[in-house]
């Protein structure tokens, strides 16, 4: 039985993350809060569906950190299926949304998001944008990488479409014929479009499945990010290090201090 691998503390990631030469995020929950879009939608298509066809338990937020997320959209769905004993046909990614097939569902589900997003809109994470301020005047190269088809409207959403040159979505993915996570081919393919190695990229996740690439794919280093699913579960993913939000790895100023040298001197009459 393999020893579980000590977590490095915020520092050690730091000093690790300053020697790669690239970092490759995912947008979903890492980038932007759309990830709670995201489940809305997944909610807005799975409650009612799982209602119609009579079958328990019903659909829960834990079924989308089980089942879903982090996931290309259709195998999300075959995910969420199988977990109920359900079979549909896959049909074809030109399915309308009201089909009971395995891409109609997913369809239904991709116009819940984008109903959603319209309603609410997407601010990114205030921690993430500061972290990679501090990446970038670090001088690493950075890409997204998302199994979201709707990676260009979310960035453009959150007005940071143009902080990235290279994105790697689920669209290309389908162009390239690649697995999505937990293989870590989109996250591979993200370092060779920067031109560099996996060994030279961290991988920046907050789903278990995106560590789990991240770490199938031999990264440099990969950095969990916790917006719900469990720090202890992106660790036993094969995360090095979890954080609550980016900006715990971006060095904080350091505090100005009063000495006694410097004090101000009390007037004397």
């Amino acid at each position: 039985m393999t020893s579980p691998t000590i977590p490095l503390s915020p520092a050690q990631a730091r000093d690790r993350l300053l020697g790669l030469r690239g970092v490759l995020f995912d947008l979903d929950g890492v980038l932007t809060p759309t990830a709670d879009v995201h489940m809305v939608a997944w909610s807005r298509l799975f409650t009612p569906f799982l209602e119609d066809q009579g079958v328990s338990p019903s659909y829960s937020d834990a079924d989308y950190f089980k089942y879903i997320d982090g996931k290309p959209r259709y195998d999300g769905v075959r995910s969420l299926l199988a977990s109920r004993g359900i079979t549909l046909p896959d049909g074809d990614p030109t399915d309308a949304p009201t089909q009971d097939t395995v891409c109609g569902l997913g369809n239904r589900k991709n116009a819940a998001f984008n109903e959603t997003l319209a309603e609410e809109g997407v601010t990114p994470y205030p921690g993430s944008i500061a972290f990679l301020d501090y990446v970038v005047a670090a001088g690493l190269q950075v890409a997204v990488v998302t199994s979201s088809r709707n990676g260009e409207l979310t960035l453009a959403a959150a007005g940071i479409r143009g902080r990235f040159e290279t994105l790697v979505d689920g669209n290309l993915a389908a162009e390239r014929g690649l697995a999505g996570k937990p293989a870590p081919d989109t996250y591979r393919l993200g370092a060779e479009l920067l031109g560099l190695t996996a060994a030279e990229c961290v991988v920046v996740e907050d789903a278990e499945s995106g560590v789990q690439a991240g770490r199938a794919g031999d990264f440099g280093l990969v950095l969990g990010v916790d917006r719900g699913v469990g720090a202890h579960i992106l660790l036993d993913a094969g995360a090095d290090i979890v954080v609550s939000d980016l900006d715990e790895l971006v060095p904080q100023p350091p505090e100005l201090s009063t000495s006694p040298e410097t004090a101000p001197q009390e007037a004397t009459a």
